[in-house]
């Protein structure tokens, strides 16, 4: 399992759920624009649940595709169960064919992979890494409570110089594009993280948003210097639970993450 595979993680987790806490106050945004930003922020978070399709891309090579379900309850936890390029991942060795389902839940990774005949994945069909292992446990907590995919919602209309960019056609449905920029301190301790995992500081978050004429993302970016993530909602509504794999077939191998984060 390579770092890629961890700063992935990472990226996916932090940028998607990235919050700009205590960035500021609105300027000269009107009120049609805020109330449109509210709804947004209220509905997404209502629906609980999207179909997802989604590239990261970690300055280290291909951006990595995935696309499946995230799932958030109402203290803001994230879940997901995903589809993702297995080469750009950097675990083609590990899986048959180009894609790898991969899982967050309760808190850990999990990664579907084929049982290996010796080491730590024999005759096992999961890997597991637990987010602290990867972003470190104050940032992982951080992530625990705002780490759904639409959460940088609820702040973007509280940070500072938001623009209206213009009406565009997206996805195949018009929409309302809108632009802010704020500190990379604004983060917390996801920021930190965040660096420490792709292996590259950033000192400032870059987010656009489209919204469709209900209010609802259509498309959110994210641009941190080298780092860059793009999210596109194909559809909001109910997904059944994602519950984590069997622990007698899953082989945790967040120790051994951790040590790589930390010696790289």
């Amino acid at each position: 399992m390579k770092r890629t595979l961890a700063a992935t993680a990472a990226l996916v987790v932090v940028a998607a759920g990235a919050t700009a806490c205590g960035a500021g106050s609105t300027v000269d945004t009107g009120a049609a624009l805020l109330s449109a930003l509210t709804k947004a922020s209220d509905q997404t978070q209502k629906a609980g649940s999207a179909e997802v399709a989604m590239s990261t891309d970690l300055g280290q090579g291909d951006p990595i595709a995935m696309d499946g379900t995230f799932a958030w309850g109402k203290g803001g936890e994230m879940a997901y169960d995903v589809r993702m390029d297995a080469a750009a991942a950097g675990m083609s060795t590990l899986v048959e064919g180009d894609k790898v389902r991969a899982l967050l839940v309760d808190g850990a990774y999990y990664y579907n992979v084929q049982p290996q005949a010796a080491g730590p994945l024999r005759n096992k069909h999961w890997a597991k890494v637990e987010v602290s292992a990867v972003l470190g446990e104050e940032a992982a907590e951080q992530v625990a409570v705002s780490g759904d995919p639409t959460s940088g919602l609820r702040s973007i209309k509280d940070a500072k110089d938001i623009e209206k960019v213009g009406e565009e056609t997206v996805l195949g449905k018009k929409t309302t594009h809108y632009r802010t920029a704020f500190s990379a301190d604004s983060l917390g301790a996801a920021a930190e993280g965040l660096a420490n995992a792709a292996g590259k500081d950033f000192d400032k978050v870059t987010m656009e948003i489209w919204l469709d004429d209900q209010n609802m993302p259509v498309r959110i970016k994210q641009d941190m210097g080298a780092l860059k993530m793009s999210m596109d909602f194909k559809k909001f509504g109910a997904a059944k639970k994602i519950t984590a794999p069997p622990a007698k077939d899953t082989a945790d191998l967040s120790k051994m993450i951790e040590e790589q984060m930390q010696g790289s």
